[in-house]
């Protein structure tokens, strides 16, 4: 089944609340970065989280994470948007440890814990908002669940997981986001702090082939759920040849001569996705004559 994302109420819209299957869109992210398993996870963690935080903007709006916790697998940055695409990479996609004593991928060690977790929101504004936290745990699920509370002021439960195949494949992606609506009522607040401490892991859940309407109901059970909207969510990466060209006419003829008799080719890879742009020497040439 294609990964998706629903939206939800509960409990006669006291809670708002996400669920995503990512497990294809984090794959693809293994395949074109080709991440070992604790990298895998980091970066799965990171890009659920973003997606499903993507789906509570709107039309044109956009947003980027940037997670830099001092740890061995360097900064982590997340782009997504209101229509279900996310794109995402770590610096050192080649990194793992053994489990840690919990039995599960050593992401808070690969991540670290001094530093911040950055969200810059594109709503269309000349000025974007930024949002900013110190990392508190490095699992990033916790990391995510404080960034809600005191930057957004909306409390929060943020529950991301990955699995992996022996393969370095991803098996099972995806996670969920409980949100309190203001006015909540404690009884409300009780029932689901136990569902939640009561909750397998949410990797767990999708492994078992748990779609996202039903982990939903795990939480906030079937009676108290009104499903809103499903949407379909993709890695998609927004380079193209046509940017990679409009970014060497920008460096100017001179530089672009540089490049020519220096190198008498230009080959550009995007970050986000390792998709490789070649120019040749009558290319350059000609994107030369653009700027003259």
């Amino acid at each position: 089944m294609s990964d998706y994302l629903v939206k939800a109420l509960g409990f006669n819209g006291q809670i708002r609340a996400y669920a995503a299957t990512t497990t294809e869109t984090i794959g693809e992210a293994q395949r074109r970065h080709y991440t070992w398993p604790t990298a895998s996870a980091a970066l799965g963690r990171a890009m659920t989280a973003t997606v499903m935080m993507g789906a509570m903007l709107k039309g044109e709006e956009k947003l980027t994470v940037k997670i830099e916790g001092g740890g061995p697998i360097g900064a982590i940055l997340v782009d997504s948007n209101a229509n279900g695409e996310v794109r995402g990479y770590v610096t050192h996609p080649q990194t793992h440890f053994d489990l840690n004593e919990k039995g599960k991928l050593d992401v808070r060690r690969a991540v670290g814990t001094d530093g911040l977790l950055t969200v810059v929101k594109d709503i269309g504004l000349r000025d974007h908002f930024t949002g900013q936290v110190p990392l508190i745990s490095g699992e990033l699920g916790e990391d995510f669940t404080y960034y809600l509370l005191n930057s957004e002021q909306v409390p929060s439960s943020v529950g991301v997981g990955v699995l992996v195949n022996p393969d370095n494949s991803i098996l099972a992606s995806g996670g969920f986001i409980i949100q309190l609506m203001p006015g909540a009522e404690e009884e409300t607040i009780s029932r689901i702090e136990e569902s939640l401490n009561n909750i397998p892991p949410i990797s767990k859940l999708i492994q078992q082939g748990l779609s996202p309407e039903q982990i939903l109901e795990k939480i906030l059970g079937a009676d108290n759920l009104k499903i809103l909207e499903t949407m379909p969510i993709q890695f998609v990466c927004q380079c193209s040849r046509e940017r990679i060209s409009n970014a060497l006419v920008s460096l100017g003829a001179e530089e672009i001569r540089d490049i020519i008799n220096t190198d008498g080719h230009a080959e550009a890879q995007c970050h986000f996705c390792n998709e490789k742009y070649h120019f040749s020497k009558e290319e350059l040439e000609e994107l030369e004559e653009q700027v003259k």
